[in-house]
């Protein structure tokens, strides 16, 4: 009997080890198949150099299959020390071009320094802040990094951290 017994006690543990092993295996392919692809990650990052932008000047690249507007501004459009953006002793406007009422791409119109959006009416002053119309909340700023005279997009850098606190 202690021989049976001694049998069957070896089986279980073998059988427990062989299934402790396949559920370590199988974790890890779940965990691969999560993360996301090497190319994906890529494109997660944009890098806009800003050295080649006039003053007054309204650049309008994609990220993530959303409008960013980057204005520089001139020494007469107004400051804003929670939302501009210093590259290089410059101020820029940095900010997602959708409309935080309902997702539209706002114009901006240069004559009055403001974007609106023509579907309700909604308006946004030079840095971005909602002053007219529906939208609850100022245009959203994205994570970015300064890196010399470059920005580059969809990174967290110390500037935005600290605009993050601040706001």
């Amino acid at each position: 009997m202690a021989i049976s017994e001694n049998r069957r006690s070896f089986m279980g543990f073998a059988f427990g080890a062989v299934a402790a092993v396949g559920g370590v295996f199988s974790l890890v392919a779940f965990k691969k198949t999560w993360d996301p692809l090497p190319s994906v990650k890529a494109a997660g990052f944009t890098t806009v150099d800003l050295s080649a932008m006039q003053t007054g000047e309204l650049r309008t690249i994609e990220w993530r299959k959303k409008p960013i507007f980057i204005l520089k501004k001139d020494e007469s459009m107004p400051k804003d020390e929670k939302r501009d953006v210093i590259v290089d002793n410059v101020a820029y406007t940095l900010v997602i071009g959708l409309c935080t009422h309902l997702g539209c791409i706002p114009a901006y119109v240069q004559s009055e320094q403001m974007f609106k959006c023509a579907c309700h009416g909604g308006e946004f002053n030079i840095n971005g802040v909602n002053v007219f119309g529906p939208p609850p909340k100022p245009l959203e700023i994205p994570p970015f990094k300064i890196d010399g005279t470059k920005l580059v997009l969809g990174e967290e850098g110390p500037e935005y951290l600290k605009m993050k606190t601040e706001a």
